[in-house]
């Protein structure tokens, strides 16, 4: 009899870890998710800045001070 109860303890804790851990799955899924859509819309993002902003490479040369604030 204790080795029956023993083992049906031991498969409770079993079904309680494995419930947990499909909870944490789901969880740990949907923040995948959510994080890959803000990932595909910053890449949108960051392409549409490229498109409007002036060429890096366009081979002028710039200087620092030409960066300064009107303050300064």
């Amino acid at each position: 009899m204790e080795n029956i109860d023993r083992t049906d303890s031991r498969l409770t804790d079993l079904e309680v870890k494995a419930s947990f851990t499909e909870d944490m799955l789901d969880k740990l899924n949907q923040v995948v998710v959510q994080q890959q859509i803000q990932i595909d819309r910053l890449v949108r993002e960051v392409a549409e800045l490229r498109e409007r902003g002036p060429a890096a490479d366009d081979g002028a040369f710039r200087s620092l001070r030409d960066e300064l604030p009107p303050h300064y």
